[in-house]
């Protein structure tokens, strides 16, 4: 038998590890509870729409073992209803990807109730996910957030989708530097242009699934894969920061 001891890195299995993914029933987070469903994860995900929910599930339950919930994460006690419905269904939790969010315009675009809902989606409620997930996770726990590289390309039309992204960077370094004494990792995910339904009505499925052709729009699996990669590193190793980008993204 070959020696590869120095060949590649420890890979810990995901098998029967216990998952919550935010946002879960479409796009990015339907993508990886999917992924981490074929991989032996037990899942749980959570999402506004039950139809969607329902669609994800029956996928899920096609590769592994899933349920979850239908609810709005931006209602006051939407976070503690969805950490407490994953730790009866699973048990406990060892992993959280906070993911849940809604599109958002630049801020003369907006009225004030839809800022005061985005902000309440894409970050009041990643920061209380988090704060749950560090109260829910013992030693060995991850948290991965998904962030946007929005964050850092900056335009006209993103001022408060960019804005809140950019706190989720600073939020997720700092965090990590935080929960590392305690056992927990903690990594940021920075997709670049995605195919989902959160780009509808601006990007219709049509013009998405030509983007993707043309390798100037990501398949939400992409994003699946990166987040699978962060959590089977060995225990000593945090990927902090993880971009990913579609190749011809900055050709267009």
């Amino acid at each position: 038998m070959t020696d590869d001891r120095d060949a590649h890195t420890a890979h810990p299995s995901l098998a029967e590890r216990r998952v919550l993914v935010t946002g879960g029933t479409t796009g990015i987070g339907r993508a990886t509870a999917v992924l981490l469903a074929a991989s032996g994860a037990k899942v749980f995900v959570c999402g506004r729409t039950p139809e969607h929910l329902d669609d994800a599930l029956r996928r899920i339950r096609d590769v592994g073992e899933g349920d979850g919930l239908a609810i709005d994460l931006a209602e006051p006690d939407g976070v503690d209803r969805v950490f407490a419905a994953a730790t009866r269904s699973l048990g406990g939790i060892d992993v959280v990807v906070i993911n849940a969010a809604v599109p958002a315009q630049g801020l003369t675009d907006m009225d004030a109730d839809a800022i005061r809902y985005a902000i309440a989606t894409d970050f009041t409620a990643y920061v209380l996910s988090a704060k749950a997930a560090s109260d829910a996770l013992g030693e060995g726990g991850d948290i991965v957030l998904i962030g946007s590289m929005s964050a850092h390309v900056l335009g006209p039309g993103s001022t408060v989708y960019a804005g809140m992204k950019a706190g989720i960077a600073g939020f997720a370094e700092a965090l990590r530097k935080e929960l590392g004494p305690k056992g927990i990792k903690v990594a940021l995910v920075e997709p670049g242009k995605t195919g989902a339904d959160f780009q509808y009505p601006d990007i219709p499925a049509d013009k998405q699934r030509a983007m993707i052709a043309e390798e100037t729009m990501l398949r939400a699996e992409d994003i699946a894969v990166g987040v699978h990669y962060l959590l089977t590193q060995p225990r000593r190793a945090v990927v902090q920061q993880l971009t990913i980008a579609p190749r011809m993204q900055d050709q267009e």
